[in-house]
């Protein structure tokens, strides 16, 4: 990837007009990492560029190259390293001493309860297919709507779309005002990939800046609009929380299992905590499952050998079902679609930053290199997922026959998709469920084709690697 000089630290002149509204608070910081340790210049003095960076929407790929250029020792900010090195994740990740999640998530993360939501995940996917056969048919006819990101029409005998995620519905200020009570609060139509995209940008620049300068930042106008993207995402989980206290309901979901935990002295949530629970839960769960569910359904459509044989497979292991949707049962062990699911996730990398850790008292040693406590040091998982050691010469190449060929513990230790050790994804059981049922039942049921084959997989990246836009043709296929 050609990256901007402003990317890799070599500010342009509007930059450094933006910057200087923010040189003034910077500070320089007492050297805890070795001062041996390469990156850009103004990451040895300030945390500046580590934000300017974040804001820009493509930090993964900035340390990918700053990797390839240094080594997999580089310095981020004055008092962070980023560490590109698999065999480090598990010294990284695995130490600590800070508070652990606790067992109350076991209610709702186990294999045993994730199964409890197939049903919903099916239910959902009989109406996608109820949505989609519904247009393709009126496309085979030539005609055209609104619906989704950027409409659909007809040609060529197929349906074409942007298959992004669609838009939700709620009213930040109505929920906020309706929250506990027993009205309904009012619902609008709010752009809900933007403000999510928008708010992880905001959250993942913001992040890294220090503490005290957050209230000065949040004056500049990018900041502005990330906070009220921030409101915004905040109010669907208000009225999701509001809805469901005054209307309860029977249906199993992430809410409901919410609604059951208990704490050690065996309290239920309150409604701020459940809130703050479904924000969670709406940011790291349906948004990471969607932006993956993209992106390997365009990997695929770009190669038309690997749909070809994912859908033979497909066809053998099918049944009688009569919604054309796959049961967990059905495709869990499937080995071409395990591993082409794995391959996208791989290159795609939804989560692609390196999740920061803080050095815990003694310090770490990594690659020679002593650190000591209070370092923050973070593993690429963008580049870990393309070290050629782990995955081979053509690590950049979406190919899912590498999952048979190498080396099986090397890939493993090279592999983290949902990070490692005590704070990994707590939904990574119910993600893993969710991608098999959504991509077997899709590709047994349409063919895939690009609308643009030669142009690359735009992204932008804020906390989760987004993508932009995936216009593609589908075509019922005749099972």
């Amino acid at each position: 990837m050609n990256l901007p000089l402003s990317d890799l630290g070599i500010p342009s002149g509007d930059t450094v007009i933006k910057l200087s509204t923010l040189l003034p608070l910077a500070v320089v910081f007492a050297h805890l990492v070795p001062r041996s340790i390469p990156g850009p210049f103004l990451a040895k003095f300030s945390d500046i560029w580590l934000g300017w960076v974040s804001s820009l929407g493509h930090r993964s790929d900035v340390v990918h190259e700053l990797h390839k250029k240094y080594g997999p020792l580089v310095r981020l900010a004055p008092n962070h390293v980023s560490v590109a090195d698999p065999d480090t994740l598990q010294v990284v990740y695995a130490h600590g001493n800070g508070s652990l999640k606790s067992d109350f998530y076991d209610a709702f993360v186990s294999i045993q309860s994730v199964l409890e939501f197939e049903p919903i995940a099916r239910s959902y996917m009989v109406q996608l297919f109820q949505q989609w056969d519904r247009l393709y048919d009126s496309a085979l006819k030539g005609n055209s709507g609104d619906d989704g990101e950027g409409g659909w029409y007809g040609r060529d005998g197929m349906l074409w779309f942007d298959c992004l995620p669609l838009q939700v519905a709620v009213s930040h200020k109505d929920a906020m005002g309706s929250y506990g009570s027993e009205h309904e609060c009012e619902v609008i139509h709010i752009p809900a990939v933007q403000i999510l995209n928008r708010r992880g940008e905001y959250s993942a620049s913001m992040g890294v800046l220090p503490p005290h300068w957050r209230p000065y930042a949040r004056l500049l106008p990018w900041y502005r609009q990330g906070s009220e993207a921030v409101e915004n995402l905040a109010g669907i989980a208000v009225a999701a929380v509001a809805k469901r206290l005054t209307t309860p309901t029977d249906r199993v979901d992430l809410l409901s299992k919410l609604q059951e935990g208990r704490d050690d002295e065996g309290r239920p949530m309150g409604k701020e905590e459940l809130t703050a629970e479904a924000l969670t839960q709406l940011i790291a769960g349906s948004d990471t499952t969607s932006n993956s569910s993209c992106a390997i359904s365009y990997y695929i459509a770009l190669h038309p050998r690997v749909q070809e044989k994912l859908q033979k497979e497909l066809d053998e292991a099918s049944g009688t079902e009569d919604d054309g949707v796959f049961t967990y049962e059905q495709v869990k062990r499937l080995p071409y679609l395990e591993a082409v699911i794995n391959e996208g996730l791989r290159v795609h990398s939804t989560s692609s930053l390196g999740l920061p850790r803080v050095a815990p008292e003694g310090g770490l040693t990594i690659k020679g290199v002593h650190f000591p406590q209070g370092t923050v040091l973070s593993v690429p998982t963008y580049t870990i997922h393309r070290d050629t050691q782990a995955w081979g010469e053509d690590a950049d190449q979406f190919r899912p026959e590498r999952w048979f060929e190498r080396d099986h513990a090397a890939m493993q230790k090279a592999f983290n998709p949902f990070s490692y050790g005590p704070r990994a994804c707590v939904g990574r059981n119910l993600a893993s469920m969710e991608l098999l049922i959504i991509i077997s039942s899709i590709f047994r049921r349409y063919h895939f084709v690009l609308a643009e084959p030669d142009k690359p997989l735009d992204t932008r990246e804020g906390f989760l690697r987004k993508p932009l836009e995936c216009r593609v043709g589908i075509k019922r296929r005749g099972i």
